[in-house]
């Protein structure tokens, strides 16, 4: 087993993962919005779960829909390898006619390190992995830098920062839609601030680390994965060129 062949498995679980959501969107459609999120969420955990259990039957697994046991196991903490999943992230928007901004993300964590990482964009018809990392375009010169927020709950402090900083905000859905649009060239940055897990943004982190952006908490200190508690309740993703700035800023408005 390689490290080549985690990243090529992460990709492919992730891409899988989010070609039966897609399938399952059309085939349900938009009715019931509440039970195409619940159906989409057992059926991407279920497939990733007996995946990872059959072609890596000696790792831990830590996955969003877990319960509250398997999530408190201690054998995950003592585990050297550790699979964190989300298997929809976005449901709000994936049970949403004609968005987009949703995903599937499928990170390795080893031994304090993620070392592999994929995110599965279906209906945007890509997967960002850690195989071929992503070079995003150069941004415009002296073009103002574009911030990703929750298009439902922008945290107020981002709104003030963009302020200081002469930056836009946009709006996108789901965590790992924001970290993407970083990747891609869609924004600069995506600052959060009010609550997510470690299964929002460790594989689009893994994903943005190879691809040299800065990945960080919003004091500037390091992203901490496979922890007992899963939360990680702050996050910043941007070009690294603007990391400073953006962090200057926060620290500004947090005094």
């Amino acid at each position: 087993m390689t490290v080549r062949d985690d990243h090529t498995l992460a990709a492919e679980l992730a891409t899988t993962a989010g070609e039966k959501l897609a399938a399952l969107r059309a085939e349900r459609g938009f009715d019931n919005p509440s039970e195409l999120r619940k159906e989409g969420d057992i059926a991407s955990h279920l497939f990733l779960m007996e995946a990872l259990a059959r072609l890596r039957p000696g790792d831990s697994v830590l996955s969003e829909e877990a319960t509250s046991e398997e999530r408190l196991d201690p054998r995950r903490l003592r585990a050297e390898r550790v699979w964190i999943v989300d298997p929809l992230d976005g449901t709000r928007e994936f049970a949403e006619e004609g968005r987009e901004d949703w995903a599937v993300h499928v990170a390795l964590w080893e031994r304090g390190t993620l070392t592999a990482g994929a995110v599965a964009l279906p209906a945007q018809g890509r997967t960002l992995s850690t195989v071929e990392p992503p070079v995003r375009p150069a941004p415009e010169a002296g073009a103002r830098p574009r911030i990703a927020v929750s298009r439902t709950r922008p945290p107020e402090f981002v709104q003030k920062l963009a302020a200081l900083v002469g930056a836009d905000l946009v709006p996108i859905g789901s965590a790992g839609a924001k970290i993407s649009a970083v990747l891609t060239g869609a924004v600069e940055a995506y600052v959060h601030a009010g609550g997510q897990y470690e299964w929002d943004s460790a594989a689009p982190v893994a994903v943005a680390l190879a691809a040299g952006a800065h990945a960080s908490r919003i004091d500037g200190s390091q992203l901490a994965y496979n922890q007992p508690d899963p939360s990680l309740p702050d996050i910043l993703v941007s070009l690294p060129g603007l990391a400073p700035t953006l962090l200057a800023g926060i620290r500004d408005l947090h005094r």
